[in-house]
């Protein structure tokens, strides 16, 4: 006998999902039996976790990593509440996800009393239709699979985010009543990416080799990672200095050609804006605190946006911040429209149609003495900053590097403080591999599960998967460590351990600076202290090695060392707690 479960296992295979990771719930307690029992728990496989919220975050991180879906499965109401923050992290972040859900019996007459009652909802996918991209709640066995199959479809067409189907209880525990060709479903071809049109391209090219001072800003284009030697291609060619934006990691921040410093912008006659999704908040600089902003770029500055963002925004959240008005739109896949514009830009130049050769060449020369001169101020820093106890962000970042960097290594989340952080100023980040970016939506709780989801893509490749932890941000999700024990799932984990929620305490301090009231006061209701959590021991509590804290900058390359020879000898979490400076 066969079950209407069963057959989603089969649309799950065949749309090749390696995991599912779930919270046991009742109401998808046959989808649950299918992995299982159906399918041998293979392809997929289930990733328990103890919380929707972990459960969602590993899908997320797993889907930057691997570039496609991971599913994920939450109980009813209380399921898919508790997994909403994740969802709304991953809808700000474009991460393709497929989010299952059951409910029901919708039938009121199958309905145990008060639990099924209170459990089920009209439609359930109203709770998180604001921050998905899609959602569904089939009635039918066909309805099933083509629901799953477009569910796909929507999540892994750019701009990529999570979608949600939820099955009810009745329709999965049925008995399948006849067999279903899964071939016209499952075996196709992608959808066609969009690009730009030929003239609007010419219009971008000319724009570009004529400019005196041209400037890229790059964000999410590295989510395909062909793109990123193709924008190492533009930036030669043109001679201009590429600004990554760290959502994913788009430019090698070695190349001669990469700026961290946004000051350029105000030079910028042209800027190329690729795959941008806060144009205007990238162009502009921010007095937090008085919460003033001012424009970097002049009034006479052409920008040019490419890319799919106006075709994904919503209302509910505006990510993107105010209108930036634009010289050009244009609507497009950068991926494949990329290498169609190096190529106008080389007929351009050609021709005799671009600027001169030699305006190029110094040009590249000026930027790349402003590329040095930048990582000669952030190991200037580190000078200052390398005595300092507890360690100093800098120095954190330092012995990390140098005990990893013959690794073959990725951060899996996190940042050494504030984005982009020290890791990006004194590592060296030349491939799209190396570095998924943070989680647009802010919420904490992300890093740890995120980083266990890009672990659990990069398992077995032999890759060492880092996350920097800030020690906050654990506290809400800290039972996904007991998912990396259970599962075997290989990471080194270094807390950022300042015993204090930092930005908010900023906020603190500044509030009663302006007031003049007591500043030291700032850290009631912001501190982590008194007692401090003890993050080694709690990793300990989970089957997993803990270490720290360390206070000692002596100690910890030493220790690190160690800790990395452990992660890759026995296949399991490690984590390494580390006092440090709060900025």
């Amino acid at each position: 006998m066969k079950y209407v479960s069963d057959l989603i296992v089969d649309v799950l295979r065949g749309l090749k999902i390696e995991y599912v990771a779930l919270n046991p719930g009742a109401t998808f307690r046959g989808i649950q039996d299918s992995i299982v029992n159906y399918g041998g728990n293979s392809m997929p496989e289930l990733i328990e976790c103890c919380h929707e919220e972990v459960a969602v975050a590993i899908a997320h991180g797993y889907a930057k990593a691997k570039g496609r879906p991971m599913a994920c499965i939450l109980h009813n109401i209380v399921g898919l509440l508790h997994g909403t923050m994740a969802i709304f992290n991953a809808w700000c972040d474009n991460a393709p996800l497929i989010v299952l859900g059951g409910t029901g019996p919708m039938d009121v007459e199958k309905r145990r009393p008060w639990i099924d009652w209170v459990h089920t909802a009209l439609v359930q996918g109203n709770i998180v239709r604001d921050y998905t991209k899609w959602d569904d709640q089939p009635t039918s066995v066909i309805g099933a699979v083509e629901s799953l199959v477009r569910a796909y479809e929507v999540a892994m067409t750019d701009p990529k985010g999570p979608v949600y189907v939820c099955f009810d209880v009745e329709l999965q525990e049925s008995e399948l009543k006849e067999e279903v060709d899964l071939r016209p479903y499952i075996n196709k071809s992608a959808p066609i990416p969009p690009q730009a049109e030929e003239g609007a391209l010419s219009k971008v090219a000319e724009l570009l080799v004529n400019a005196e001072m041209p400037v890229i800003l790059a964000d999410f284009l590295g989510r395909n990672k062909e793109a990123v030697k193709d924008l190492v291609e533009l930036a030669e060619l043109v001679s201009c200095p590429v600004i990554d934006l760290w959502s994913r990691m788009n430019f090698p921040n070695t190349h001669p050609l990469d700026l961290g410093d946004k000051s350029i912008l105000a030079d910028a006659d042209v800027i190329l804006a690729l795959d941008v999704k806060d144009l205007y908040g990238s162009i502009t600089r921010t007095e937090r605190h008085a919460r003033q902003i001012e424009s970097i770029v002049k009034d006479d500055t052409k920008i040019v946006q490419m890319g799919l963002f106006n075709v994904y925004i919503r209302s509910l959240v505006t990510d993107y911040q105010r209108y930036q008005p634009t010289y050009m739109t244009v609507t497009c896949d950068t991926s494949v429209t990329l290498p169609r514009l190096n190529a106008m830009i080389k007929s351009l130049q050609g021709a005799g149609r671009s600027i001169s050769r030699e305006v190029r060449s110094d040009r590249f020369e000026r930027i790349k003495s402003m590329h040095f001169k930048e990582r000669e101020r952030w190991r200037e820093a580190l000078k200052r900053e390398w005595d300092k106890r507890p360690l100093s962000l800098p120095r954190l970042a330092y012995e990390i590097w140098e005990v990893i960097r013959s690794e073959d290594w990725t951060i899996g989340a996190g940042a050494i403080g504030t984005r982009p952080g020290w890791e990006r100023r004194l590592w060296d980040i030349v491939r799209p591999d190396q570095y998924f970016g943070h989680s647009w939506g802010g919420g904490l709780g992300y890093c740890m599960p995120a980083a266990i989801g890009v672990a659990l893509a990069m398992r077995g490749t032999g890759k060492l998967v880092i996350d920097l932890q800030p020690d906050g941000d654990l506290l809400y999700t800290a039972s996904a460590i007991w998912t990396a024990a259970h599962h075997r799932i290989p990471i080194l984990v270094v807390m950022i351990n300042n015993r204090l929620y930092y930005n908010d305490w900023m906020h603190s301090y500044e509030v009663a600076r302006m007031r003049e009231r007591p500043v030291e006061n700032a850290r009631i209701g912001n501190e982590l202290d008194n007692p401090p959590p003890d993050f080694a021991t709690l990793a300990r509590s989970f089957g997993c090695t803990g270490i720290g804290p360390i206070d000692d900058p002596e100690e910890l390359r030493t220790i690190l060392r160690g800790a990395v020879n452990l992660v890759k000898s026995d296949g399991r979490l490690v984590l390494v707690d580390v006092l440090t400076q709060p900025r």
